[in-house]
This record gives structure tokens, C-alpha cells and sequence, in this order.
């Protein structure tokens, strides 16, 4: 703990301002279990960028850390493209104190030179990735931490694609920071590089979202959407994006409409839960809506209820959506006519029914590392290819490549034209994913996510991972597993036969067993909180749409086995 304390004193010289100074402290000579979980390890880049709690300290979001990260960023960018006018932009969500830290970013890159465009207000992170190609910009930032609790924030990285950083980029912007002390970060600003930016791009963006997101639907008139923004960003885009495409009949949740970093009316400002939709859905049974929309609070997830067969609202998961869009979508260019380079995408802990839809409609599947990262760095590395759509488990989905990270704006637009013309064609948006079921094979899914914080949390997942790996299993619901799945070392193992193949996508801590009737069990720790997540997918046939409710009550009973049998029930 000795070099946890020498590196809490580096932070009480007099380049930092005096209330960290008397802050830090205060914690040395109070608080040594505070002090050593803000000061035992450097904020790091994960799945989504950097994101933790704010506060004071090496280990948490602050204008040091971010300015450091801003300051390495500004070096490697000043690098690669010497002799250029380097362009950034910057946007930022709700949170607490996302605008003064966005304005620090600013400054930070101003001081390096480097031409900034900066939002007036909060925008989406769809717009700022649209944002970065529509600028014609070599990097853009968004100061968000998604759809984590009220304490977070964080900073992710784009680059001239709109699309996050991916290797090698990442690596190389990360050697540049870990070079660096505090006292390298330029503070001072150059205001004349620093361009506010607000109308020109929204009105671009959304008029792209609208074009992509629109299918001539019918029976709008006659379809009423229930809208939440959970006190977020997305109040900035998706009410206008729902009225250029045609829908009057939005009604939008006024207590949540205000962006609060605070998040006063929900536990978890995360559409993945279902408390995050509650005050929604229940205006929807009020008023009779045939659909609720929510979206995390920076907009690039969204949580979908619609009614079930008995008419009751039902949250749809992630797996749900995204089949239900993407089956749409592949529908919608099958009658334009495949040109025969169209891909769908998803990641390697979502629904294998992804595949299955692909196969049905001859266009290749691409699967991914978890993180809408990996799905831009496709359309960067497959130029020639077009890409359809794709999505993610947790609640993510893209549509075309117009934006190139999760988009809430244009996915709540292609749901209510999927759920308005189904209903106009006598079914609706539920029956219409029951169909894909008989279709293309019933898959249920399930997701165990299971928090541990702090340094001893940490070393928890880390056995965790170590055991489920180093003691196998051998059957899953009385199925035996057939393949494991090790992307650390990128070999997949018929454990039946002995044969061996490479996984071509990068190293990640992540494990999968599949048995042999197909049944999917994957483990992985979450890049951006302090969990570790396993994620179950089940499947069997539907022979016909009556026997719904039966199957679905058999896969969820396999399900609850198979969690008993792994102790994660």
C-alpha cells in the first residue's frame, strides 16, 4: 500500500487546484480504504472507452485523468497526421458535470493546436459519430458513461471512420498517455480553435436518421408510441425524428423528459431494466399505446414494450429487437433485389438466430467481439461489402452505416415502422417476431450479471473466469457440450473429437461452451463496470405460432436448470 500512498502525494503539488489538494489530504489522514480504491490503479480504456466514477484520484473521471487522456490523444494525433489542420469534435450527455469536462477536453486539444468543434448543449452519441465524418474530423469525443448509475461518467473515443477506436489505434493512443505525467497536460486554451456547433448538424443528422429509418409504413395515423428519454439526451433528436417520419401520436413521459444526471424517477436510467420503463408502460396501458420507447441516457440503447398476445405491454429483450429489425430490414432489400455483398452483424454473446436468418436470406453474417466497436471496424475493413444492420444483446442496434456505434435515434424509428405497418397488416409487432420463431427456430435467451466492486471484487471475477475455464463443463441440461470456445488463446475445441480451429476475431477474456443441441453458455467480465456477465441462449423448433406459449414455457424451464446446475440461479 506504500506506493498507493506515494502516488496519492504526486497529486499534492501545486500544478493541482487546491481543493483536490485538501481533498487528497483529507483521505490520507482519514480514509485509507477511500484513498487506495481511488489511487491503486490508472483509469482504463475498456469496451467502451474510459468510464468509472468521478471524483478525485487515478482511478477515477476528473479533469486530470480526462485532460491526461485528452493530452496523449492530442500527441498521437499531432503525430500521425503532421502537417495537417487536425479537426476534433466533442459532444457530451446529461450527466453531472459532462459540460464542464467536455469544455476541459476542448481546451486540452485547443492548447495542442487542434481545431475543436464543440456542441452547445447535450447532444446523442449517434450525432457525435455522425458528426465526425459529416465535419470531415480525424477524431471525436463524447463525454458519457451510457446507462451506468448517477456517480459515472467517462470519455470515448472516435476516430475519422465514426467509429470508436479499435486496434492498432487504441494501443498507440493508450502508449502515448501511459508516457505522460499530470504536469504534461496543456491546460491553457486557445479559444480561437475552439467552434460551437449546434443546428447545422442536427438538422444533417437528422435528416439522415429519418431517411434511413423510414419504410413508408403504414397506419400511423392510427399508432400511438409512448416516448421516455429517462432524463437523457435523446429528448434532443427522437421527437423530432418521430414527427419528420410521420408519427403525430407520440406521447412523451414530461417527468423524465428533463435531462438530470441525477436520474430522479429511476433506479437505473438502463432500458435493459425493466424499473427504467415502468412510469412508460404504465401510460401506455392508460391511454391504450400500442408501443413504449425508452433510451440510456446518452441515446445509443433503447428499450422496446409493445402488447403481447393477451394485449398486455411486454418488454422485448435485445435479442428480440434486434432479430425483429434486421429481418425487416433483409426484407426490405430482398424486394429492392440482393446484390449479393450485403452483411448482417452481431456479437459473439447474442443470439445465434442472427446466423440462422442470414443462411434463410443468403447474405453473409459477421460475428464480433462484444462492443459496437468491432461491428464499425467491419464496415471500415469491408469497404466493398454493404452493410444491412446489426445489434448487440444489450439493447443495441445499427442501422445502415450512416452512424457507426449503437443509434437509439434511428432504431426507435425503425421499430415503430415495423410495429405500425404490422398492425396495419392485421398483426402486430410481437406476432411478427413469434413468426421468426417458427421461421428461423425458436432461440431464448438469458443473461446472469453478477456485481463486484472494488480491488477485492475484481480478484472475485478474475477466479470466477479462472474456474469456470480451468474446471469445465461437460453437459448442460443433459445435453454434452461439444465446443469450447477460448478467446483468450483463440482456439475452439471439439472436446468430443479433439479437433481443433482458430478463432479469427481478437484475444478477449471471454469463454463459451456449446453442446450438442446447440445450447450456448458464455462467461465474460463487463469492459466498463465491475460485473461478470454469462450469458445463456437455448433453442428448439416452433412448428406453428398456437404453440408459442408452450415451447416458450419449456426453454424457460431448460433455462432454470441450467442456471441451477451452474449455481448462477
Amino acid at each position: 500500500m506504500d506506493n498507493i500512498l506515494d502516488t496519492a502525494k504526486t497529486w499534492l503539488t501545486d500544478f493541482f487546484d487546491p481543493a483536490v489538494k485538501k481533498e487528497i489530504e483529507h483521505l490520507i489522514a482519514n480514509d485509507q480504504e477511500e484513498l487506495n480504491d481511488r489511487f491503486y490503479k490508472n483509469m482504463e480504456f475498456g469496451t467502451g472507452g474510459m468510464r468509472g466514477v468521478m471524483g478525485v484520484g487515478t482511478n477515477r473521471i476528473n479533469k486530470y485523468t480526462l485532460g491526461k487522456s485528452t493530452q496523449g490523444l492530442s500527441n498521437y494525433l499531432n503525430k500521425v497526421y503532421t502537417g495537417e489542420e487536425i479537426k476534433v469534435v466533442i459532444a457530451f450527455d446529461c450527466r453531472n458535470n459532462s459540460d464542464t469536462l467536455a469544455r476541459t477536453v476542448a481546451e486540452v486539444f485547443s492548447a495542442n493546436g487542434i481545431k475543436v468543434f464543440l456542441f452547445s448543449e447535450l447532444r446523442t452519441t449517434p450525432e457525435l459519430s455522425f458528426a465526425v465524418r459529416y465535419l470531415d474530423c480525424h477524431a471525436g469525443i463524447v463525454l458519457t458513461a451510457s446507462h451506468n448509475p448517477p456517480e459515472y461518467n467517462g470519455y470515448k473515443v472516435y476516430w475519422t471512420d465514426g467509429g470508436q477506436i479499435v486496434p492498432p489505434q487504441d494501443g498507440e493512443i493508450i502508449a502515448e498517455i501511459n508516457a505522460l505525467g499530470f504536469e504534461d497536460i496543456k491546460f491553457t486554451a486557445n479559444n480561437a480553435l475552439i467552434q460551437v456547433i449546434d443546428k447545422e448538424v442536427d438538422d444533417a443528422f437528422i435528416q439522415q436518421s429519418v431517411q434511413a429509418g423510414s419504410f413508408n409504413a403504414d397506419g400511423k395515423d392510427d399508432f400511438k408510441i409512448v416516448f421516455t428519454s429517462l432524463h437523457g439526451t435523446s429528448i434532443t433528436a427522437i421527437p423530432e425524428v418521430l414527427k419528420q417520419g410521420g408519427y403525430d401520436n407520440v406521447t412523451i413521459i414530461e417527468e423524465q423528459a428533463k435531462p438530470d444526471g441525477n436520474f430522479p424517477t429511476v433506479k437505473s436510467p438502463n432500458p435493459e431494466e425493466s424499473e427504467a420503463l415502468s412510469m412508460a408502460v404504465k401510460k401506455a396501458k392508460e391511454i391504450g399505446a400500442d408501443m413504449v420507447v425508452g433510451t440510456d441516457p446518452d441515446s445509443d440503447r433503447l428499450g422496446i414494450a409493445v402488447r403481447n398476445l393477451e394485449g398486455e405491454m411486454e418488454i422485448v429483450n435485445g435479442n428480440q429487437a434486434m432479430v425483429l429489425m434486421t429481418k425487416f430490414l433483409l426484407e426490405k432489400r430482398k424486394e429492392k433485389g440482393f446484390k449479393g455483398n450485403e452483411f448482417i452483424a452481431t456479437t459473439i454473446v447474442s443470439t445465434p438466430m442472427m446466423e440462422a436468418m442470414a443462411k434463410a436470406y443468403g447474405v453473409e453474417f459477421k460475428t464480433s467481439l462484444t462492443g459496437f466497436k468491432w461491428i464499425g471496424k467491419m464496415i471500415k475493413d469491408f469497404p466493398e461489402s454493404d452493410f444491412i444492420g446489426g445489434g448487440e444483446e444489450s439493447f443495441g442496434y445499427m442501422v445502415g452505416d450512416f452512424v457507426r456505434d449503437k443509434d437509439a435515434v434511428t432504431s426507435t424509428l425503425l421499430a415503430c415502422e415495423i410495429a405500425s405497418q404490422a398492425k396495419a397488416n392485421g398483426s402486430s409487432f410481437y406476432k411478427d417476431l413469434i413468426q421468426c420463431y417458427v421461421d428461423y427456430g425458436f432461440y431464448k435467451e438469458h443473461l446472469v450479471s453478477i456485481t463486484k466492486k472494488g480491488i477485492s471484487g475484481a480478484e472475485e471475477i478474475k477466479q470466477m473466469l479462472k474456474d469456470f475455464k480451468e474446471n469445465p463443463v461437460e453437459s448442460v441440461a443433459g445435453s454434452k457440450v461439444k465446443w469450447i470456445e477460448d478467446y483468450n488463446t483463440s482456439i475452439a475445441k471439439n472436446v468430443l473429437t479433439g479437433e481443433e480451429k482458430a478463432i479469427v476475431i481478437p484475444k478477449s477474456n471471454v469463454l463459451i461452451y456449446e453442446t450438442e443441441d446447440g445450447t450456448r453458455i458464455a462467461a465474460r467480465p463487463s469492459g466498463t463496470e465491475p460485473k461478470v456477465k454469462f450469458y445463456i441462449s437455448t433453442n428448439t423448433k416452433l412448428e406453428k405460432t398456437e404453440d408459442y406459449k408452450k415451447v416458450s414455457a419449456e426453454l424457460d424451464q431448460k433455462i432454470k436448470n441450467i442456471l441451477s446446475e451452474l449455481n448462477l440461479g
